[in-house]
């Protein structure tokens, strides 16, 4: 089982950046799929990043793609998300989502953080 807590969001100007991070308590970390979601207001849950521990890759939505990284932190058991050139449509709660072993990032993961609010506003 695995606990997640995210941080880092807050209050960003448009074309600003932000990092965010998810802390991992819990066993067997590098065994889980991880994916990034955010939920704007009004709006269903988004995928928008998802790294899968079968081949150790990472693929992004087609909405963050070139603006937002993910990594891993092994030793801390941490994943971030740099996101870059943020734009008002990038307003949302964030939130870190783990599944065993996935291959694939879907809404119904095992394990989710609370979520962090990221707002883009001048």
């Amino acid at each position: 089982q695995l606990q997640l807590v995210e941080s880092g969001g807050g209050l960003v100007q448009p074309g600003g950046s932000l990092s965010l991070s998810c802390v991992a308590d819990g066993h067997n970390f590098d065994y889980y799929g991880i994916g990034w979601f955010r939920q704007a207001p009004g709006k269903e849950r988004e995928e928008i990043v998802c790294y899968s521990s079968h081949v150790g890759s990472t693929t992004y939505s087609d909405s963050v793609k070139g603006r937002f990284t993910f990594a891993r932190d092994a030793a801390k058991k941490t994943v971030h998300l740099q996101m870059n050139s943020l734009s008002p449509e990038d307003t949302g709660v964030y939130f870190c989502a783990a599944e065993w072993y996935a291959n694939v990032c879907h809404e119904t993961m095992s394990y989710w953080g609370q979520g962090t609010q990221v707002t883009v506003s001048s």
